[in-house]
């Protein structure tokens, strides 16, 4: 993985994790914590589907989607199981 590919998967992750705060509503750590858990969700998703065998470096389009998809799993998650109020 090049310094750029990184780079691209963090922003991307940051704007997943700001996007999957706003479209999940109730609960969560606020925008910092939403955003930081999305950045992990990212990640969690782009692993998921590349050991799915689905391209996941076919363009920045396809990585919003995946990241927000790993996202919204991840900040989904976290609202069900731990049940914090920002």
């Amino acid at each position: 993985m090049t310094l750029e590919l990184f780079a691209m998967w963090v922003f991307v992750g940051l704007l997943a994790g700001w996007l999957a705060g706003y479209v999940l509503t109730g609960g969560g750590y606020g925008l910092i914590g939403d955003i930081a858990l999305g950045l992990g969700g990212s990640l969690l998703g782009g692993w998921i589907f590349q050991a799915l065998g689905i391209a996941t470096d076919a363009g920045l389009f396809v990585a919003v989607v995946v990241a927000f998809i790993g996202a919204v799993l991840v900040i989904g998650a976290q609202r069900m199981l731990w049940h914090a109020h920002a």
